[in-house]
């Protein structure tokens, strides 16, 4: 099963068209933010689906008002996104404005440490809008496997947890998904890498327990 995406958090097209295609087959989908974005264009959207085949997250953590919301998620969609990841501190009307396009990811907490100064406050209140509006999946830090466990323990069934911060920022793997991550996003380990294709491999035989499983 694979459960490893892929951040690209790079400008360069032919770095990212590169690196997915040496990661591709240990990947489920592959996760583009706004410094690919703004250094490559759109276009990489539709670019890196060709390349890949995979899915595509669109990592812009929308959180403006609905129209706001509409008017991006809109363009990013007709780009060839297949998710968007959107905050829900902005309410359920921004959610729903995203959700109507498309299949939405929704920030309950981040990965780095400034989220616990304000963000992780409203963690229960976003699980509780998570479980109303029932998007595709919410994000949750693997920097701290203890609050993956908590949100999933809140978290209707059904609905994805994705957690970032593997690897560099030091969160591990196997904590989490035993903490009931579904899915675990992987950046500079991977493309800021010497060999990405091996270092995704690595990750994908850690994430199946050693055995190499593609399926």
């Amino acid at each position: 099963m694979k459960r490893l995406i892929l951040a690209l958090d790079v400008y360069e097209k032919g770095t990212a068209l590169r690196v997915a295609r040496e990661t591709a087959d240990y990947l489920w989908a592959v996760k583009v933010n706004w410094p690919l974005i703004l250094g490559s264009g759109l276009g990489i959207i539709r670019g890196l689906k060709v390349e890949t085949g995979l899915p595509i997250i669109a990592d812009l953590k929308l959180a403006d008002i609905p129209n706001t919301n509409r008017l991006i998620a809109s363009k990013v969609f007709e780009a060839g996104a297949d998710y968007i990841i959107a905050h829900g501190f902005t309410g359920r009307d921004s959610v729903r404005a995203v959700m109507d396009l498309g299949e939405v990811i929704m920030v309950t907490e981040m990965s780095h440490p400034g989220a616990r100064e304000f963000i992780q406050s409203l963690t229960d209140r976003l699980v509780e809008l998570a479980n109303e509006l029932e998007p595709f999946g919410i994000v949750a830090p693997a920097t701290r496997p203890e609050r993956v466990s908590y949100i999933r323990s809140k978290l209707k069934p059904g609905i994805k947890i994705l957690t970032p911060g593997v690897g560099a920022q030091g969160g591990r793997a196997g904590e989490v998904l035993e903490a009931g991550a579904d899915y675990i996003i992987v950046g500079r380990s991977i493309y800021a890498s010497e060999n990405p294709g091996e270092s995704a491999r690595r990750l994908h035989e850690e994430i199946n327990g050693g055995t190499g499983d593609g399926t």
